[in-house]
């Protein structure tokens, strides 16, 4: 009979690091299988009938206290269970608290909290910490267990907080029964000497345990499976589909022309006919290089999405048709269609060859993490997925000046010579005419309505409140401003474009490396965002990266790299609230991609046209086997299931996700829709790239939208604006500094609606 397999179950208390939990101990015992379930997932009654099929147990971190039934769930009763199920148990910072007061402990309040900051951890040397060194740990809370009357429960390892006047728990042990437990985050990529040396004895230890006792498991069946599922990782692709179309062939023109810009090409395109649609991704900025312009023609299939729904609009020229979803949900349908739409034959270094482009909404993402949601009703909503599929597309190089012309249309040579000839006559006429941005015109009456600023800082502090009780350990809280605009001067809408206007004018203020113009009605983007969130290069074998930014310094004559190294690196909240996000993005990254998940650049002070940025590197990559070719899903499928898994963006939203944004939303008035979503593209190819939607603007007008758009006409003379912007609340933060850093975000896109620069509150 071959032996059992060693199984460990990790109990998640709906966490932000979960995963990379599971990759340190899947580190520290390769073979072992590890089964993820959440607190509440069953009873205490209906979990311990199955502890006989683990060897061991690990009870995670997670938000709250262990004093509330709802944060801890089945937990806190694994600790008293019946002898005859005795596991050996392993627990992580909420899971200490669990652990502590099951055996008389208490659960008090830090006196100052420890969100995302590294503490040097004393210990016995013995147990879980046997041969360990020094221990620097990574700490992420604000409550802690104080052990005093407690029963049966010895202190491993502590630190000093408070100017070294409070020790605080940080590892402790039951003297009578297997379990073991840290304060501290073993699996933060900070943490040093307390991680994987950690994890490691643990195994060692209920290995031992279960041995001496001659513990035996029950072999896994059907029963077992039903109810844990499979192991993590599990890699199988999702959105499989039966049916395939053959792939389409990329055609491809190469053009040197390195005087010919993006706008001057936008511009000799349907850029300025508001009533068409139109999309660009702009690279205005190092360390952007290529810029991606949809050609798009009548018939471009165009999808729009809005939650709660269980169909979609699929607009072809003047047919818009509503779609059931039918056995699907909007992620697998638009995988599925993405399959009948596969191409091959690009050229390898131009990232895009023809796909979806366009933008997910906050709201989007906040769905997939199972918050219930209520659309209000009253005022019209942008579509929460609003993609149109590119057939036709300009990429510019701008480090080599080099344009390629592509189409993945059968026998449209025409339409490459045609645009060739309209790109090298323009080339040739050196024309000048958009290189300077036309600025939009002031004759309009504007009125901006600002966030309070009373109640904003009020809300910063209320988020405090929430941090310094355990629920999050950082909240990104935004407002929205509403800009209104009447009795603009009249311009025919199919020769001039007040948004297009804009964003030249945005471009030239604030350019960014991930900008972009995106025209899908009813909605009309103008961004100039600095952050990428997620790319993925082409299948297979791809790699997935995300660039999270956290740490912003302008620039000015007197900021040297030397003083924003400083004020960014050198700054306590900056780097922590950095941390914060690293961890919590390898915990997505693991829980799609697996174990192959590394931190290629933590915080390090890069150079964009305008500011110094803290920016970090976080990259997974798959095997080749996983993500090869197959008829049955679409190229770059786990791609799409990742982003799917990771948004809303855990820079917009803080850590751990779902609590955060469960937090926010009672703190903030509406949806934020557009704003704090992504937008980007995913490639016929299989590759993909989206950026945050932040430092941006967006309006919403139904006049040239399918039938189907909601809301009374929009008044041609009229526009109404929406711009978000916010900051990462910590237990550091300062109010005022909050809503001065909130103000400076804001202003940087409010310029493009006459507002100073420099003007006061």
């Amino acid at each position: 009979m071959s032996p059992v397999v060693e199984r460990v179950l990790l109990v998640d208390s709906y966490d932000s690091f979960t995963f990379n939990l599971a990759a340190l101990c899947r580190k520290a015992a390769p073979d072992c299988c590890i089964h993820i379930i959440k607190n509440d997932q069953l009873t205490f009654s209906d979990l311990s009938s199955y502890t006989d099929y683990f060897s061991a147990i690990i009870v995670g971190p997670g938000p709250g206290s262990p004093d509330i039934p709802e944060d801890i769930g089945a937990a806190n009763d694994l600790w008293r269970v019946d002898n005859s199920r005795l596991v050996p148990i392993f627990g992580v910072c909420l899971g200490l608290q669990s652990l502590a007061t099951q055996y008389g402990g208490k659960i008090k309040r830090l006196p100052v909290v420890k969100h995302g900051q590294v503490s040097v951890v004393e210990h016995t040397g013995g147990d879980i910490f046997k041969g360990v060194g020094v221990v620097k740990a990574v700490r992420y809370h604000s409550l802690h267990a104080d052990l005093s009357g407690n029963e049966d429960l010895e202190e491993l390892a502590w630190t000093f907080d408070n100017d070294e006047n409070t020790r605080i728990v940080m590892a402790l042990k039951h003297s009578k029964r297997p379990f073991w437990a840290v304060q501290y985050h073993p699996e933060s990529v900070l943490t040093e000497g307390g991680g994987i040396e950690v994890m490691f004895n643990f195994c060692c230890l209920a290995r031992s345990w279960n041995a001496t006792r001659t513990r035996s498991l029950l072999p896994w069946d059907s029963k077992a499976s039903t109810v844990f599922g499979s192991p993590w990782p599990n890699l199988l692709l999702p959105s499989i589909s039966k049916h395939c179309t053959e792939s389409r062939t990329v055609l491809t023109t190469t053009l040197h022309l390195p005087d010919l810009h993006a706008v001057m090409i936008c511009e000799l395109l349907d850029v300025t006919n508001d009533k068409s649609p139109f999309v660009m991704l702009d690279s205005a900025a190092t360390p952007g290089r290529y810029t991606i312009i949809g050609c798009l023609h009548a018939a471009s299939p165009h999808i729009t999405y809005s939650i709660g729904d269980d169909f979609l609009h699929l607009q072809q020229g003047e047919s818009c048709s509503r779609v059931s979803l039918g056995s699907h949900d909007i992620w697998s349908w638009v995988a599925a269609f993405m399959n009948q739409r596969k191409a091959s034959g690009g050229l390898s270094n131009v990232p895009f060859w023809g796909g979806l482009v366009g933008y997910l909404s906050y709201e989007i993402g906040v769905e997939s993490l199972s918050i219930p949601i209520t659309v209000p009703g009253g005022r019209p909503r942008h579509p929460d997925m609003n993609l149109v599929f590119v057939e036709r597309s300009i990429v510019l190089d701008s480090k080599d000046g080099v344009i390629y012309l592509q189409s993945i249309l059968e026998g449209d040579e025409k339409w490459l010579a045609d645009t060739t000839e309209l790109l090298r006559s323009a080339a040739q006429e050196h024309s000048t005419r958009s290189a300077n941005a036309a600025h939009p015109s002031t004759d309009a009456q504007t009125t901006i309505f600002l966030p309070d600023g009373e109640t904003y800082k009020t809300r910063v502090s209320i988020a405090q409140e929430h941090l310094y009780a355990g629920e999050s350990y950082e909240l990104c809280l935004t407002a929205p401003t509403r800009i209104s605009l009447r009795d603009l001067p009249w311009v025919p809408s199919e020769t001039q474009s007040p948004s297009w206007q804009r964003y030249k004018l945005l471009r030239e203020l604030n350019p960014a490396p991930h900008a972009g113009y995106l025209r899908l009605h009813p909605t009309t983007l103008v961004s100039s965002s600095p952050e990428r969130f997620l790319s993925f290069s082409r299948p297979p074998g791809a790699t997935f990266q995300l660039r999270p930014i956290k740490g912003t310094v302008r620039k000015g004559p007197d900021v040297t790299r030397a003083v924003a190294e400083k004020a960014l690196k050198g700054s306590p909240k900056e780097v922590a609230e950095n941390l914060m996000i690293v961890d919590l993005i390898r915990h997505d990254l693991h829980a799609v991609v697996g174990q192959d998940v590394d931190v290629k650049q933590f915080c390090t002070v890069e150079e964009y046209s305008t500011v110094w940025q803290l920016v970090s590197v976080i990259e997974g990559k798959v095997g080749n086997e996983v993500d090869a070719p197959d008829n049955r899903r679409a190229n770059g499928a786990l791609g799409w299931e990742l982003l799917r898994r990771s948004l809303p963006p855990g820079s917009m939203t803080g850590a751990p996700k779902k609590r955060s944004v469960e937090i926010l939303r009672t703190l903030e008035d509406g949806e934020r829709n557009v704003y704090s979503g992504v937008f980007g593209y995913w490639c016929v190819s299989g590759a993909g790239d989206w950026s945050v939607t932040i430092r941006s603007c967006s309006k919403y007008d139904n006049r040239y939208g399918c039938k189907h758009t909601t809301g009374a006409p929009v008044d041609d003379r009229a526009e109404e604006w929406v711009i978000g912007a916010g900051g990462a609340i910590t237990a550091l933060s300062e109010p005022e500094l909050e809503w001065q850093e909130m103000l400076t975000k804001l202003r940087s896109v409010l310029r493009v609606f006459g507002y100073p620069a420099s003007c006061g509150n």
